[in-house]
Formats: C-alpha cells, sequence, structure tokens
C-alpha cells in the first residue's frame, strides 16, 4: 500500500522568486520540462525577450518547500547558456 504524499502547510512552505536568465535558446526546452515537473509550486511566471542581446529573463513566483524551490534552482543553473538565482520571502 502507497503512502499518499501530503501537501506541505502554509507553515512549511516559502514563497521565493527565482529570477532566471537564459542566453542559450537550445536550453529553452530542457527548461520548461523543469518547470513543469516543480508545476505544483508554481503560483506564476513571467518571461520577456531581450531581443536586443539575444536573451530570455524569466520571473517564477514559487510557494513550496525550500528544499523545491532550491533543487530547482540547482538544476536550472546547471542547464548550459542558464542562470538563477533565488529570492525568499521573510516569512
Amino acid at each position: 500500500m502507497q503512502e499518499k504524499e501530503q501537501k506541505p502547510t502554509e507553515q512549511q512552505t516559502r514563497v521565493a522568486m527565482i529570477g532566471i536568465v537564459v542566453s542559450e535558446p537550445a536550453s529553452v526546452e530542457r527548461l520548461n520540462g523543469l518547470l513543469h515537473d516543480y508545476s505544483r509550486y508554481i503560483i506564476g511566471r513571467m518571461g520577456l525577450p531581450y531581443r536586443e542581446r539575444g536573451m530570455n529573463l524569466i520571473s517564477i513566483m514559487m510557494d513550496g518547500p525550500q528544499e523545491q524551490i532550491s533543487a530547482l534552482s540547482g538544476k536550472i543553473g546547471m542547464l548550459p547558456g542558464v542562470s538563477s538565482k533565488v529570492i525568499y520571502s521573510r516569512q
């Protein structure tokens, strides 16, 4: 019998924003796959192409366990031509 995965309570989660800079178009498909994998924690997303510089700027708003947010940011940062940084809320 499998245990049911419990959704974390508000007190167990953190609100955070991940800032992403994509300068390698070949990494976009893998980035979107990662975002899909963590979609249960994503509460909003905004992306802007910056054509003059040949890059895309993306912000991801999340509410989830800090470990999951950090894991996603780390995986994103390992993609070629992609960098990310996390900002956590104080609460």
